[in-house]
Order: structure tokens, then sequence, then C-alpha cells
């Protein structure tokens, strides 16, 4: 159960650097650069934390998958990005390619 803490821990501060490269504004703002680089490495370290124990397909298929849907939802509420149906379709297929390889049968 720990390392799907873990797995979730590097999804939040992999999403926070995403929001933060945003702010960043092409490193033109340092604080943010900053911050950025900071969430990307915690990133990292919980994602590999992780894999001691969940596969290295399915960490990273979830620490990507639910990164993209969770910025998708971000751009579309906080930054008013347009919110097509083709996104919606493809946010959907996207979870369900996480749910299939968690489902896949392989032991967690």
């Amino acid at each position: 159960m720990q390392h799907w803490l873990f797995l979730c821990s590097a999804i939040v501060f992999e999403v926070a650097g995403t929001v933060a490269m945003k702010f960043s504004d092409a490193f033109t703002k340092l604080i943010p650069s900053l911050w950025m680089a900071f969430f990307y490495v915690v990133s990292i370290i919980f994602l590999t934390l992780s894999l001691k124990k969940i596969e290295l397909s399915i960490a990273y298929a979830v620490w990507a998958g639910v990164g993209t849907a969770l910025i998708a939802l971000i751009g579309i509420i906080y930054f008013k990005e347009p919110a097509s149906i083709v996104k919606i379709v493809s946010l959907t297929l996207i979870i369900a390619g996480v749910v299939g390889l968690n489902l896949s049968g392989s032991k967690h």
C-alpha cells in the first residue's frame, strides 16, 4: 500500500511541476522555474520509490495517464482552455487505458 502512496505523491508533484511550468513563462520567471525543477525532482524520487513494488509498465502508465488527465482538467477549469468533445473522449480513453493495464492480470 505504501508504494501506491508513493505513486500518488509522484503524480501530485508532477502535476504541480507542470502547473509551475505554465507559470514559469518559458523560464522567464525565476521562482516558478525553481518550483518546477523542485516538483519534478521530487516526483521522480517518489516514482522511483514506487517501483520497488509496482511494475514499471503499470507505475509509468498510471503516473503519466493520471497526470495527463489532471493537467487537462486543470487546464480546462483553471486556465479556461476549451473543453472540446474530442478532448473529453481522448481523456476518457487515457483513463480506460490505465484501468486496462491495471486489470491486465499483474499482481500489485
